[in-house]
């Protein structure tokens, strides 16, 4: 340790710093980047987890191309995105507004909403399983028949399946994008509401010209990380269509659910692998365009 001795007070704290650096760093080496690399080399070859891997080139993606169920995973994939991203952002925004007038029970009302989000999702997808079933079991098609109503055939359908999915997903993570809401409200100065008050501005004005320009920071956060969420999703789609997986007709299976009866069900594991690969392609690409688009808005 002479060589440390030597060294001024400035290079040991840089020393420093780059040794606490390491921790972070090789855990993402290891964890994060080595298994990345390791997916995108497996795409390129062929591998049933028991024999020898075979170098096959662009096969795999060859295949992706023509499978038709890629299609249609990746179509499902992206209406959960662009119907679940928008939706729960909107109705989160609307109750955590309101909700930051409220003082009575505030606490309250927050937790309670918070609460799905703490919950297990193989909890949460069983009980809206449970929602959805046929008379006299399904508590949804229970109340339409007291109404006089015909039952839905809600996950059984190819049409009702995703929506029927989706809609417990989005009540999920309505919690947390209250709660990160809530946050971007509280942190607006209130002496932009007062001199809006004082020159008599109308409330929709404040929300469009005050309210919603400095939440852009918030916005730009929350629309990344629940597109994320949703391309990735795959408790809700798994655990309430066990019965027949991804639902009639693969009307409800994303694209995480396909690599995993790939890998685990048909043990083709280079396939997986370039699926995993298009995956997080979709999801780098999905990022950096809209941190780009909000960027040049705000």
């Amino acid at each position: 340790m002479n060589w440390y001795r030597k060294l001024s007070i400035k290079q040991k704290q840089v020393v420093w710093a780059w040794t606490f650096l390491a921790i972070p760093v090789l855990f993402y080496v290891v964890i994060r980047f080595y298994p990345t690399f390791g997916s995108v080399l497996l795409s390129f070859q062929d591998w049933n987890l028991l024999g020898s891997k075979t170098w096959i080139g662009l096969e795999n993606y060859e295949k992706l191309v023509a499978d038709p169920v890629f299609w249609k995973v990746f179509n499902n994939t992206f209406i959960y995105l662009l119907l679940g991203t928008p939706v729960s952002l909107l109705i989160s925004f609307i109750i955590a507004y309101h909700l930051d007038k409220v003082s009575f029970l505030h606490a309250t009302i927050r937790a309670m909403y918070f609460i799905p989000f703490m919950t297990s999702a193989v909890a949460m997808a069983w009980l809206w399983r449970w929602f959805y079933q046929p008379v006299p079991i399904g508590l949804f098609n229970n109340f339409l028949a007291s109404m006089g109503i015909s039952q839905l055939p809600f996950l059984r359908s190819t049409v009702s399946a995703l929506p029927s999915v989706l809609a417990p997903a989005i009540w999920a993570g309505l919690g947390f994008q209250i709660i990160i809401f809530m946050a971007g409200l509280r942190a607006i100065p209130q002496s932009y509401y007062e001199a809006a008050q004082i020159d008599g501005v109308g409330p929709w004005t404040v929300l469009r010209e005050i309210t919603i320009p400095l939440l852009k920071p918030t916005l730009v956060f929350l629309v990344v990380f629940s597109s994320i969420g949703f391309l990735r999703i795959f408790d809700q789609v798994f655990n309430m269509t066990t019965n027949d997986p991804g639902g009639p007709l693969n009307s409800t299976k994303p694209l995480v659910l396909m690599i995993y009866d790939t890998a685990f069900n048909a043990f083709d594991m280079g396939y997986a692998a370039a699926q995993t690969v298009v995956l997080f392609t979709i999801l780098l690409l999905v990022s950096l365009l809209q941190l780009y688009v909000m960027r040049e808005r705000t």
